[in-house]
C-alpha cells in the first residue's frame, strides 16, 4: 500500500490517498482535493493508463474532490458509499432541509444564506462524479480481496476499506485530531438530522475489529493504534461535553453565543462548532450509550474517571 500526500487549502492541512496493486489492477483509495496541487500529485504519481478502480472513503471535498479529474483522464470505475450517492443526487433538497434544521436551532435565515455562500466560496461541494457505482451494491470488492466496514460518526457514510493487513480509514481514525461529527440530514429518511453520536457509539464495535491492522489514515501520516485513537477522541469529547453541560438547557444558538462570544464569525466555522455541540448534547442526554460501547471493546476503564466527572451516576 503506497501513501500519497498533498497539501490542501483547508484547515485539515495535508491529506493522504492510497494506491495498491490487486490481481494485477492498479487501485486507488480516495483522490485528494480539487486543486492544481492535487491534480499535479495524481498526474505525477498515478499511472492513469493502468488505473482500474477508485474507492472513496467518504464524499468530503479533500477525499473525493478529484473524482471527475480521474474519470476524465482514465477508464477507472469510481465507487462511492450509498449515503453519499443520495447526498449528491439530492443536494438542493439537502441544503433546504439543513436550513430548516438550523432555523429550529435558533439561527435565522440570514445565517443559513451566509452558510450557503460560505460553502460555495470555499468550494465545499465539488461536482458529483460523472459516473459512479455504489460500494455496498457491488461484487467487485470481494473479487479484488477488499472488504469494508461502515464506521459512521464523522459523516454518515464513512467506510473503512480492508485490504490484506491494511485498513484505509479516511477520517475515521486520526492521530490527535477530533474529527468534527458533521451536522447533516439523515439520508435514509430526509425527515430529521443524522445522529452522529449514536452512529459513533455503534461504530466503535467495528473500529475495534481493526486492531492489529496497519491503519492508513486520511491525515497525520500514521495512527499510533486503534485504542489510542479512540481514547483520544473520547477524552476530547468528554472535555468538551463538560463545557457544554452547564448550558445544555439553552437554545443551541445561545449555547454557541455563550461558548464563543462572537470570536468565530465565519459561517462554515460556526457550522462546525454547531455540529460538535449537537454531538455533545446527544452524549449528555444518553451517556450510557457510549459507556456500553466502550465497555464492550474493553476501553471504558481507561476513561472511567473522566467519564464520571462529566456524567456522574453512570459509573458504579
Amino acid at each position: 500500500m503506497r501513501q500519497h500526500t498533498v497539501q490542501t487549502p483547508y484547515m485539515v492541512g495535508e491529506v493522504h490517498f492510497y494506491s495498491t496493486e490487486l490481481n494485477g489492477d492498479l487501485v486507488l483509495f480516495d483522490s485528494g482535493p480539487p486543486t492544481p496541487e492535487g491534480e499535479a500529485c495524481l498526474k505525477d504519481q498515478i499511472d492513469f493508463s493502468r488505473l482500474k478502480y477508485l474507492f472513496i472513503t467518504h464524499c468530503h471535498v479533500d477525499h473525493y474532490g478529484l473524482a471527475n479529474y480521474i474519470i476524465r483522464h482514465s477508464n477507472a470505475e469510481v465507487f462511492i458509499p450509498r449515503r453519499d450517492a443520495i447526498k449528491l443526487q439530492r443536494h438542493s433538497e439537502r441544503m433546504a432541509r439543513m436550513g430548516e434544521l438550523l432555523t429550529a436551532y435558533g439561527f435565522g435565515s440570514d445565517f443559513t444564506s451566509l452558510l450557503q455562500e460560505s460553502f460555495e466560496r470555499n468550494k465545499i461541494f465539488p461536482a458529483t462524479p460523472e459516473r459512479f457505482r455504489i460500494v455496498e451494491e457491488s461484487e467487485d470488492l470481494a473479487a479484488l480481496g477488499i472488504s469494508y466496514l461502515p464506521c459512521p460518526g464523522h459523516s454518515q457514510s464513512d467506510l473503512a476499506y480492508l485490504v490484506g493487513n491494511f485498513a484505509v480509514t479516511g477520517d475515521v481514525l486520526l492521530r490527535n485530531i477530533f474529527q468534527a461529527p458533521l451536522l447533516d440530514i439523515d439520508m435514509d429518511s430526509f425527515t430529521g438530522r443524522f445522529r452522529n453520536y449514536d452512529a459513533y457509539c455503534s461504530s466503535l464495535h467495528n473500529l475495534a475489529q481493526l486492531r492489529g491492522l496497519q491503519i492508513m489514515p486520511g491525515h497525520r501520516t500514521y495512527v499510533d493504534g486503534i485504542d489510542e485513537a479512540v481514547i483520544y477522541y473520547v477524552t476530547t469529547l468528554l472535555e468538551r461535553a463538560r463545557q457544554v453541560r452547564p448550558l445544555r438547557k439553552r437554545v443551541l444558538y445561545e449555547i454557541i453565543e455563550q461558548l464563543f462570544k462572537r470570536r468565530i464569525t465565519e459561517p462554515f466555522l460556526i457550522y462546525l462548532k454547531v455540529s460538535e455541540v449537537v454531538f455533545m448534547l446527544d452524549f449528555l442526554e444518553n451517556p450510557a450509550l457510549l459507556k456500553a460501547s466502550l465497555v464492550q471493546i474493553g476501553l471504558f476503564d481507561q476513561i472511567r474517571k473522566q467519564f464520571d466527572d462529566v456524567a456522574p451516576g453512570e459509573t458504579p
